[in-house]
């Protein structure tokens, strides 16, 4: 690999006395996908994206799908894009599970094992986006999940846990005041942004992917988004706890859409747009937010571009989502308000692991 590649996000906190006076972030490097796959057939692309992207490769994969379909001008079966997505429902629950315990908390043997056997059954789930996905399997794959889901404090509907469970022991070691944080006005990126988004891509590329804004407007995404859209009366903060409820209640919700397939999940789970010939773009809406891909071809079907847009990019944008919801606050002295501040950037759930570091103004 180049030594001069960077897969991890280094984050500055910059301390005047008691309150955060400013955040820097040093974004990863991202791969040049255009240089990397033009002129190579478009449908050799498929099978290399798992490797590529090891974390929501079923949302990658969906996203390319729908962006070659677009640009072919075929469009997706009924039944196909159902498959879909439940596939990526199955691995947004995975991946929303992973956040909440792997690295997270101090498993026993039981829990642990518990943890296996959730990814094993969101995999059964996931194996559904093949042509010969046997749909008969995902009934005992989501009674699997419930299962596990029960068994480490997650039972019903909503943000309720089970006391005693090792998941609400976690819960409730969260100190409101370790991390007091200033009201703030956010906006999040929705559906509505595609249109915007996909053209920003075409005109602009890496440049745009590296340091998305939207006019000025850098948006959240991921798990708080979709709460908000959903309850648009919430707290006026959203810390690590409130977070970890929105989390934990959209656990229970993927789950229980995956027991029903009831189809009104919420909207743009997929969607593709088709720009003129040779030319798609797609949005999945997968665990940590809104993924875009955008492919063009030759008549040949030989890729000339290729642009893919992530969630982490926009949350963890310079002047995004994560940077204002702590500049200005007041951590806890100590390796106390340290955890806090830890706590909040990893619940904003990053696609790479990020570095942490806090500096006295003033003090290189």
């Amino acid at each position: 690999m180049n030594p001069g590649f960077r897969n991890e996000i280094d984050i500055t906190v910059w301390l005047a006395k008691d309150t955060i006076a400013d955040v820097a972030i040093l974004p990863r490097s991202r791969l040049p996908l255009t240089r990397l796959f033009a002129g190579k057939p478009v449908s050799s692309l498929l099978s290399v994206l798992p490797r590529l992207f090891s974390l929501c490769s079923v949302a990658h994969q969906v996203a390319f799908l729908g962006a070659v379909e677009a640009a072919r001008g075929e469009d997706c079966p009924p039944e196909t894009m159902h498959r879909r997505v439940t596939a990526v429902v199955a691995e947004r629950l995975a991946e929303l599970f992973r956040g909440l315990f792997v690295g997270q908390l101090t498993l026993d043997g039981a829990s642990a094992a518990a943890v296996r056997a959730m990814m094993q059954a969101t995999a059964v789930l996931g194996d559904l986006l093949g042509e010969g996905g046997q749909v008969s399997a995902r009934c005992e794959a989501v009674w699997r999940i419930k299962a596990v889901l029960a068994a480490l404090g997650i039972a019903g509907e909503g943000e309720a846990l089970t006391p005693g469970s090792a998941l609400a022991a976690h819960f409730s070691s969260f100190d409101g005041h370790a991390l007091l944080q200033p009201v703030v006005e956010h906006s999040f990126l929705s559906v509505a942004d595609d249109l915007d988004v996909i053209m920003r891509l075409l005109a602009d590329g890496a440049s745009f992917s590296d340091a998305p804004d939207l006019h000025g407007r850098i948006p959240e995404t991921g798990v708080w988004a979709r709460r908000v859209r959903r309850q648009p009366v919430l707290p006026p903060s959203a810390g690590p706890a409130e977070r970890l409820k929105a989390r934990i209640a959209e656990v229970t919700r993927l789950c229980s859409w995956l027991e029903t397939g009831d189809a009104a999940l919420e909207d743009g789970v997929i969607e593709s747009y088709r720009l003129g010939a040779g030319r798609g773009a797609a949005a999945v809406e997968c665990a940590r937010g809104r993924l875009y891909h955008v492919v063009e071809s030759d008549d040949e079907d030989r890729t000339v571009r290729f642009e893919s847009l992530a969630p982490t990019e926009w949350n963890f944008h310079a002047r995004g989502p994560l940077v204002r919801s702590l500049q200005g606050s007041a951590p806890a002295a100590g390796r106390q308000g340290q955890d806090a501040v830890r706590a909040l950037v990893g619940s904003f759930d990053p696609c790479v692991g990020f570095n942490l570091s806090f500096h006295e103004v003033g003090h290189a």
